[in-house]
């Protein structure tokens, strides 16, 4: 598993975007992590699935919520990943709000998940491998803070402990 201090895993993630600028065509867009990392701090957080109970009435809220705070606090951005398409990823973050505030992150073939050690094996309950539940602090690439939850908690990987650790970053 990722440790703090690794570099994340070289790979790309995909975006729905639903407005063309900045160079993205509308549409689900790839993005090289490395390179959208890349003297950035992004605060990232995974969870197994959108539109699932916790995920959806508490993880991505509180991010939402604490938005500007976390960017007051040195964050440049926030991504939401999930073992999900860009276009479940792209409608779950319309319901949520999202927009200019996390990014919806797709994790399509759990590749990410798989890169990082931080897979969730769901396939007893019908949603096949998933990410586990986590928050991260990354600065330039770099793992700085690590949240792993543990077997059906939400305790650890929450806006307000990532708040927490954005400001004594």
């Amino acid at each position: 598993m990722i440790q703090v201090g690794d570099k994340l895993p070289a790979g790309t993630l995909q975006e729905f975007i639903e407005v063309e600028g900045e160079g993205c065509s509308i549409g689900p867009n790839a993005f090289d992590i490395q390179k959208a990392t890349a003297g950035k701090t992004v605060a990232i957080f995974g969870l197994p699935g959108a539109y699932t109970p916790t995920c959806s009435a508490k993880h991505v809220p509180g991010y939402v919520a604490r938005a500007d705070e976390l960017k007051a606090a040195g964050v440049d951005e926030i991504w939401c990943v999930s073992v999900n398409d860009a276009f479940v990823m792209g409608a779950w973050g319309r319901d949520q709000g999202t927009a200019g505030k996390v990014r919806m992150m797709a994790d399509g073939s759990a590749d990410f998940a798989k890169a990082t050690g931080l897979t969730l094996d769901l396939t007893a309950r019908g949603m096949g491998l998933r990410s586990n539940r986590y928050s991260m602090l990354v600065k330039d690439g770099v793992v700085k803070t690590l949240n792993v939850e543990g077997p059906g908690k939400f305790e650890v990987s929450d806006a307000d402990t990532m708040l927490a650790q954005a400001r004594n970053a």
